[in-house]
């Protein structure tokens, strides 16, 4: 964002950074668990369950790449080391099932995640609503992918 864009951001743009880079760490944590669980999956069904997980990884980490270019944007620097990641983050790493086999224990976990997430993303789309037009965009963008996200496995679940 050049200089005017951001002078018509009518909120303090270090909270928002600081919001936006609680977001981006909750992003690259999402990315590492659903990756990981797609690697270790087993069990009765699990390809279905691991190209879900392969396939929302790669949307989280897009995400985080959304998010860091608009911390940038508002003059900001996204969380450079990867130790401070869960420390910034809105909630702690959720750690993997230890029985690769429990497929409704994975998908409760990304469910929790993407629950999660959604509240994130609505408290910034709320926060910026009619107070800075791009970032409001982008989050509701990602907000709308993190319900389509929560819906595929609810309704895995619920086979």
């Amino acid at each position: 964002m050049g200089k005017q864009a951001r002078a018509i951001v009518e909120l303090s743009l270090k909270d928002l950074v600081k919001d936006l880079n609680k977001a981006y760490c909750d992003e690259w944590l999402a990315f590492y668990l659903y990756w990981y669980m797609a690697q270790i999956v087993s069990g009765k069904g699990y390809e279905d369950i691991q190209e879900f997980l392969n396939k929302i990884s790669k949307d989280e980490l897009e995400h985080a790449g959304e998010v860091a270019d608009m911390i940038i944007k508002l003059g900001g620097l996204p969380t450079a080391n990867m130790m401070e990641l869960e420390k910034n983050a809105n909630q702690p790493y959720m750690m993997p099932p230890k029985n690769t086999a429990d497929i409704n224990r994975i998908i409760r976990i990304v469910m929790e995640a993407e629950a999660g997430a959604i509240d994130v993303y609505n408290k910034i789309a709320k926060k910026t609503l009619g107070k800075d037009n791009v970032t409001y965009q982008l989050v509701t963008h990602i907000l709308s992918e993190e319900v389509n996200h929560e819906e595929i496995f609810e309704n895995l679940l619920e086979r």
